[in-house]
């Protein structure tokens, strides 16, 4: 979908969000409330210029409008792969835009994200993975890595991944895996402004998907790993005190 078509139904009554070398910023009225709409377009690649907009346009909201709504819009084709961007250190500019947006949510942002096109691997993860609760459009396409991708690196064929990926979702693309996995909260459709604002009513700052991932049956362990970690933690803690 189209950035200005899909504000339009986000927004029926208007909203200020305009687009800048595949930049998205501005603001909108939700439900008698001001937001920040902050995010990306046309599949765009994550360089050094749009994170560090991205993270200008956060830092700037928590400086001047304490604890305002933020939506991250998605639509990116990942990290932009690129030797200038590499020797810049592009790694470390989107991890600065994920402890901007961690330094807003401490400051009592609540951040939604909503995938509208594409959303691909470390473009993804800086973006609609820091937000409070991550949600999607039926049709749009989420993938960290592709199978060809995936069995580079990790030697096994791209034939057994595929078959794989019939009955787990961590190795299959696509929001309805990502919903079962729990790093997409639900799939959108119909009424989007009622969801948007229900969104922002129970967007919660506790990172729940781990427990949710496991709740839906798409990741059966990650939650029984954590709790065995902290419990150990916790014990060795003790101990040293003791």
């Amino acid at each position: 979908m189209e950035w200005s078509q899909l504000a339009n139904q986000l927004f029926p009554l208007g909203h200020q969000i305009s687009a800048q070398d595949n930049f998205l910023s501005g603001t909108a009225e939700l439900d008698g409330q001001t937001i920040s709409v902050i995010g990306t377009t046309d599949n765009t690649a994550i360089g050094v210029e749009i994170a560090l907009a991205q993270a200008r346009a956060v830092l700037a909201t928590v400086r001047d409008f304490p604890q305002r709504p933020i939506l991250l819009l998605v639509d990116t084709q990942g990290q932009r792969l690129r030797h200038r961007d590499e020797m810049l250190g592009i790694n470390s500019y989107m991890a600065h835009l994920g402890k901007c947006m961690e330094l807003a949510r401490q400051a009592g942002h609540k951040i939604i994200a909503l995938v509208y096109d594409q959303a691909l691997s470390g473009g993804f993860i800086t973006s609609g993975m820091m937000a409070d609760a991550c949600y999607a459009l039926p049709e749009v396409t989420i993938r960290v890595m592709g199978l060809p991708a995936m069995a580079r690196i990790t030697k096994v064929a791209e034939e057994r991944l595929t078959e794989l990926a019939q009955d787990n979702p961590v190795f299959a693309p696509g929001p309805r895996n990502y919903e079962r996995m729990g790093g997409v909260q639900a799939i959108w459709d119909n009424d989007l402004p009622a969801q948007l604002k229900q969104a922002f009513a129970s967007a919660n700052p506790r990172d729940e998907r781990s427990q949710l991932g496991q709740d839906r049956g798409g990741r059966r362990v990650a939650q029984t790993v954590i709790d065995a970690v902290l419990a150990q933690a916790a014990l060795d803690n003790v101990e040293c005190r003791g």
